[in-house]
């Protein structure tokens, strides 16, 4: 009846095991102005001493305009918008088992942010936000091209099939016992 009852049940995700729940701008979304803020939401809270956050526009040019703020299992960072098109939010953090995830979110700006020329004429006035935020120097293990989630999203398989070989040959060998003639 026991193994029966397990192989109905479905495999469940290990409980330290973090993921992203969620993000806003969504992932493949198409943004017409530019968000003064990217979030992510997670299943747990992640420690702020683990998680990395970068954002990257068009170019590879660094698309964070500061420090990501952690408020319970949500992550945002403010963003520092270039011209029109792909940008990549990477994040890495680890789970409170020590489990790595890590991913990407994309989204598309279809409409460039205008900067606002400064004294001397030049639009250079959001540039050094950009290049020296602390959030874009990120370890070289976050690809922003990597897959859109590499956690594997729960418990291995191999656990379970174990356990189900071992109740299965207990199973048998329970049966023969019984059938069994008694001397």
């Amino acid at each position: 009846m026991a193994l029966g009852v397990s192989l109905l049940l479905p495999a469940v995700p290990a409980l330290a095991h973090n993921s992203l729940t969620g993000s806003n701008p969504a992932d493949g979304a198409r943004v017409a102005s530019a968000p003064a803020r990217i979030e992510l939401r997670f299943l747990s809270k992640p420690d702020p001493a683990t998680t990395k956050i970068t954002v990257v526009g068009p170019g590879s040019e660094p698309a964070a305009g500061g420090a990501p703020s952690f408020t319970g299992s949500r992550v945002s960072v403010p963003f520092a918008a270039g011209p029109a098109g792909e940008y990549t939010i990477g994040y890495q953090l680890a789970s409170s088992d020590g489990h790595p995830v890590k991913g990407t979110v994309k989204f598309t700006l279809t409409t460039g942010a205008s900067a606002a020329p400064s004294a001397g004429g030049t639009p250079t006035a959001s540039t050094p936000p950009v290049t020296t935020a602390p959030a874009t120097s990120a370890p070289a293990t976050v690809d922003p091209t990597a897959a859109a989630d590499t956690d594997d999203d729960g418990a291995p398989v191999w656990p379970w099939l174990l356990g189900a070989g071992v109740l299965i040959a207990a199973g048998a060998a329970l049966l023969l016992r019984r059938r069994a003639p008694r001397p």
